[in-house]
């Protein structure tokens, strides 16, 4: 069954792709980039009146999700930070905050790195483990997966075994009515050209000395060892960089800590105004 956008969302005209995109509020735009696999898990924070109110959201889907353009070629950190970059131009916005989420903080990262004049401030929620071993072993295997036995299959092990637990389905349909089935929809996007692009985005200390914006970091407590490496490097390589910890968050926490997530993102952004 193919998505049809419902009137939240519009289609955006890039030069090779469409984007669809929601926009929400007036203000101070807020670009928040898609993460991988969970295409509306952003949505929630996109909406709640703590952010929506005060700034105009952005919030889109990227290509390969929902009703955007498939993906064409191999996937790319570079190519999707361009197409943000590209989306914001056909919005009319050349100054923005950005947000990035797991996968969408490397974009945001990318973005911020490689068009400083465009993005005033860097919000990142719990960017990907790229950079720890262990992580990478697993996201190996989760490719090799979907390579040997199909999307579906590397799904059910990346959701059972890594992130939710047995119970995903419930948790989710919970939390984001529609998302489970998005998930099966879109899984070929996340582990055939999101995952690889993430494995071949090269990314250091050297990058990251040309990122010069505010910068905030945004973590839970019970996200675990991987995410706590994550909060260390950033912090390192990023020494101009704040951080917030939700108490009780995990990795979901745009899901399950929606609200102090808002405020934690729009009391920096008040602090970093253009």
């Amino acid at each position: 069954m193919s998505h049809m956008p419902s009137e939240a969302w519009q289609l955006v005209s890039l030069p090779d792709a469409v984007l669809e995109v929601m926009v929400r509020g007036s203000g101070e735009p807020v670009v928040l980039i898609q993460t991988g696999l969970t295409a509306d898990e952003l949505v929630p924070v996109a909406e709640h009146p703590d952010l929506r109110d005060p700034f105009e959201v952005i919030a889109y889907h990227r290509r390969g999700y929902a009703g955007s353009s498939p993906v064409e070629g191999a996937g790319s950190i570079v190519r999707d930070a361009s197409d943000c970059r590209e989306l914001l131009a056909a919005l009319g916005v050349d100054r923005v905050h950005a947000v990035g989420l797991s996968y969408s903080g490397a974009v945001a990262v990318q973005l911020a790195a490689s068009a400083p004049d465009l993005v005033r401030s860097l919000c990142l929620i719990e960017p990907p483990p790229v950079h720890v071993a262990e992580f990478r072993a697993v996201t190996d295997q989760l490719i090799e997966e979907c390579q040997a036995h199909g999307p579906a299959s590397a799904l059910e092990r990346f959701l059972r075994l890594t992130v939710v637990g047995p119970d995903w389905r419930r948790e989710l349909e919970r939390r984001l009515p529609g998302a489970a089935a998005q998930e099966e929809r879109d899984a070929g996007t996340f582990f055939a050209t999101d995952l690889p692009a993430l494995m071949g985005w090269q990314f250091g200390p050297e990058d990251a000395r040309r990122i010069n914006q505010p910068v905030l970091y945004v973590g839970g407590t019970e996200s675990g060892p991987w995410f706590a490496r994550v909060h260390d490097l950033v912090l390192s390589w990023l020494p101009q960089a704040e951080d917030v910890m939700l108490e009780g968050a995990d990795h979901s926490l745009a899901l399950t800590h929606t609200a102090p997530l808002a405020e934690a993102l729009t009391s920096f952004l008040h602090r970093h105004p253009m």
